[in-house]
């Protein structure tokens, strides 16, 4: 009798057993399940069209089309796909698009400045930082004026000038070089040391976040001063390597095509044009440099997501035709090269061969990609053309929405997938400075969380 009673609650612990782990193992199922979906449906958030990224429409008088509002993987497509919408398509037409009517902070651009592609823009400024250069006539007729002008003045334009510290450039490099560099990288700033603000203080915080032992010369007699020292005494303070060097001319362009054409301009020779001097003087300069030294050119207005320590030899496409998936237009904001890397000497020579001082990005986006397009499938040139996700993820003309917060759970819901999904497939965002320079970081949009997560002293995010 006893055995049998035993024998019984045997069985019936047996069966208590296998009831439970039946039950815990479908409650594990379940959740793995949630968390799958929950990892799903973000990246599909990030991947779908949302009302926080920026839709804009050109001026009723204008002859140009409309812009449709992309999805996230469309951000950089070919403008061509802009031209495939109606150009009598009216602005509520537009508009309804996009689901969320657009919010305009009181500081942003007018309507008139935003309908201009900051590529094709022509100079209307009588101002130029760094040494007083001023915006060249801009009457192409006046080619004669303007080559005039640069004789006369070439010897008081402060940045061409020859002085103390522009003769220990080499030398000062060398030594800042020989403390040791896990990666070079080189910037350009044409501006005065006190226009250098809170949002470039921020990008080369993320540079070193992500480059600890990694070396920054900012090449620029402005911030080569006491000033200049003052605005990067927080990063020096902290042992991270970062120093302005008044750049030598002379000795960049020595034995390359540069140097020719600078004597040339200096005596007139060649029409400097319309657009500033000092804009298309930082197109060429990142280049020389590169081929000088080797190593990574970045403009300021970067946000750096990744090391850049496994890149070699390449260069950003800034859009691609939807149709064939090719790139159509590259940039050189960013420029990662070996010293005398064939590439930089070409496009160094076409700079110079081809220079047009009167239309826009001709010397800088424009150079770069005619002559990859020349030398593609050539041998002797070893580069790579990384996709616009790499350093463009964002489209120029919706920047403006990756700086405002959300409002609604489903605009949050976007925001953090978007930086989710830009954290891990992108080395650097482009905040399009020319478009987004005015703007303020709202806490909670997609930029300021993505500098949260990139800066290193993160002061002053949400005042910038």
């Amino acid at each position: 009798m006893f055995m049998r009673s035993c024998v019984r609650t045997r069985s019936l612990f047996s069966k208590i057993y296998f009831g439970a782990l039946l039950f815990i193992i479908l409650v594990t199922g379940c959740i793995f399940c949630n968390l799958s979906l929950h990892s799903i449906t973000l990246e599909k958030q990030a991947n779908t069209i949302h009302p926080l990224e920026v839709h804009r429409e050109l001026r009723s008088n204008s002859s140009s089309p409309s812009l449709t509002l992309l999805s996230v993987k469309e951000e950089t497509v070919n403008e061509s796909r802009h031209q495939q919408v109606s150009s009598n398509q009216s602005s509520s037409e537009a508009a309804a698009a996009n689901p969320i009517s657009q919010k305009r902070p009181t500081n942003e651009p007018s309507k008139e400045a935003r309908a201009v592609n900051p590529i094709k823009q022509k100079v209307s400024t009588n101002e130029l930082p760094d040494g007083g250069l001023q915006k060249f006539s801009s009457d192409r007729s006046q080619e004669k004026e303007n080559v005039e002008w640069i004789v006369r003045k070439y010897p008081n334009i402060e940045m061409l000038k020859s002085t103390e510290l522009t003769k220990q450039f080499r030398n000062r490099a060398q030594k800042f070089f020989d403390r040791g560099c896990e990666v070079r990288f080189f910037m350009t700033w044409i501006s005065p040391a006190t226009s250098f603000g809170k949002k470039e203080f921020l990008a080369l915080q993320s540079v070193f976040k992500y480059h600890p032992n990694g070396c920054l010369i900012i090449l620029s007699r402005s911030m080569d001063s006491r000033e200049g020292a003052k605005i990067l005494s927080p990063l020096t303070a902290r042992g991270f390597k970062v120093t302005a060097l008044t750049p030598d001319l002379k000795f960049l362009f020595k034995n390359t095509p540069a140097k020719a054409w600078f004597d040339d301009m200096k005596k007139g020779l060649k029409d400097p044009g319309q657009i500033p001097f000092a804009q298309n003087l930082s197109n060429l300069l990142r280049l020389v440099t590169l081929y000088k030294y080797g190593g990574v050119y970045l403009d300021t207005d970067f946000i750096v997501l990744k090391s850049f320590s496994g890149l070699r030899n390449s260069i950003g496409a800034q859009s691609v035709d939807i149709q064939t998936k090719q790139w159509n237009r590259l940039n050189n904001a960013v420029l990662v090269f070996d010293k005398n890397h064939p590439l930089l000497y070409k496009f160094i020579e076409n700079f110079c061969r081809t220079f047009d001082g009167n239309t826009w990005g001709f010397n800088g986006p424009y150079l770069v990609s005619r002559v990859i397009q020349e030398v593609s499938g050539k041998p002797g040139y070893d580069f790579t053309v990384l996709p616009p996700m790499a350093f463009y993820p964002v489209d120029w003309i919706k920047i403006g929405g990756y700086f405002q917060k959300p409002v609604t759970p489903h605009e949050l819901k976007w925001v953090e997938a978007k930086v989710l999904q830009l954290h891990r497939e992108t080395y650097a965002v482009h905040l399009w400075n020319r478009e987004s320079g005015k703007l303020r970081i709202e806490q909670g949009s997609v930029i300021g969380k993505l500098i949260s997560i990139s800066c290193l002293i993160c002061e002053n995010i949400y005042t910038s």
